[in-house]
């Protein structure tokens, strides 16, 4: 009997997330699923290209929630969920990474006996004024089967007690998406690109550059923090070229504070995922506080310095090209001068980045599904 999975997304990453386990699912013959948009995020990226380039079909429901704090837009999405689970209840609800999205839809199908599964689960920055810290934990708390991306995930979720027989360690569906754009990427004219000419400029001035990125609450909503990551950056840009792709809220800080980032950082719009790609995948040094990023540099080699006091990711350091370098100036300064002028090459990537977690995550969905939820401890 076909088994029916609700493959929640809320955001443009959570959709690359899921596009290589609809990939995977397309050619099952015993599982169906349907794609739900909360639209806890407009992007206007999202539109037929966008889902043409992730090789998936367009969402079969769009709830269309939209902003506000994270209690009302939570809410907003869990009555709109609870709705569409009572009226057309699924086998199992797959929620990935750790958004709002994540955690409401694992609330909802918990309390009404739908079985949960969590892919990137056990990942823990020991932080919790990060509200993804909080997501993650309540969301593996109640998720029955647990898709993990390092050894790290594991052992968390062993301490907080959960069962052996529900941890899978499959290896990485963003990396999978990765590394499917980045083929798909060495068959593109790319000449139309947002970064091309940037690029193009700085091959053909000999010239190596770095990428930026930066949209933590704790970076760019603290005005004495973002000024020192400021003065850092554009100390960093008199030796190497920088482009900045600027999140929303973090163009606001920028003018907000009066942030000088001085004639050696250029500035863009939010990049595709694509021209992004193109950007930075050819870069001396990738900084950032994203948490894929620093995972995504480690598969593709690309150095990384990481403006963060902690990682929930510490593989990307233990084997990967990521460095953790916390919010001091003179740090950040430095680990990237050591990065420019002493390339790493005693790196790996780990384990089970292979680009095939999706397949191993629908051949486990497909086993445990012929069992209740229950059975599995």
């Amino acid at each position: 009997m076909q088994k029916t999975i609700y493959l929640v997304a809320g955001a443009r990453p959570n959709f690359m997330k899921i596009a290589p386990i609809v990939r995977a699912l397309k050619t099952h013959p015993t599982l169906a699923f349907r794609i739900i948009h909360t639209g806890q995020h407009y992007d206007p990226e999202m539109n037929a290209v966008f889902f043409e380039e992730l090789g998936i079909p367009q969402p079969d429901i769009f709830m269309g929630v939209g902003g506000g704090s994270h209690a009302q837009q939570t809410a907003k999405i869990m009555i709109a969920f609870e709705q569409y689970c009572q009226n057309h209840r699924p086998d199992v609800v797959l929620v990935v990474g750790d958004v709002n999205s994540t955690l409401a839809c694992s609330i909802v199908a918990k309390k009404l006996q739908i079985p949960v599964a969590h892919v990137e689960a056990g990942l823990r920055s020991g932080d919790l004024r990060m509200p993804e810290e909080i997501n993650r934990l309540v969301t593996d708390s109640i998720s029955d089967w647990f898709f993990v991306t390092e050894p790290s995930g594991v052992q968390h979720l062993r301490h907080e007690g959960k069962p052996d027989s529900a941890i899978f360690n499959v290896g990485h569906v963003m990396i999978d998406n990765l590394l499917y754009q980045a083929e798909k990427l060495t068959c593109m004219d790319t000449r139309n690109f947002a970064t091309t000419p940037y690029k193009n400029a700085q091959t053909e001035a000999g010239k190596r550059y770095g990428v930026i990125t930066l949209h933590r609450p704790s970076n760019v909503d603290n005005a004495d923090t973002f000024s020192l990551i400021g003065q850092a950056l554009k100390t960093i840009a008199q030796e190497l070229p920088l482009i900045f792709p600027v999140h929303p809220r973090t163009r606001q800080n920028l003018e907000k504070y009066a942030i000088d980032l001085g004639p050696n950082i250029t500035l863009t719009g939010p990049l595709a995922y694509m021209s992004f790609l193109h950007l930075w995948k050819d870069a001396a040094v990738v900084l950032t506080d994203s948490g894929g990023l620093q995972e995504e540099t480690t598969a593709m080699g690309v150095p990384c310095i990481t403006i963060r006091e902690n990682t929930e990711r510490p593989i990307t350091i233990e084997e990967g090209t990521n460095k953790l370098v916390g919010t001091d100036p003179s740090t950040i300064i430095n680990e990237t001068f050591n990065v420019l002028r002493n390339p790493q090459t005693a790196y790996r990537r780990p384990e089970l980045w292979d680009g095939r977690a999706a397949e191993r995550i629908v051949a486990i969905l497909n086993r445990v599904l012929d069992q209740p939820a229950t059975q599995v401890e």
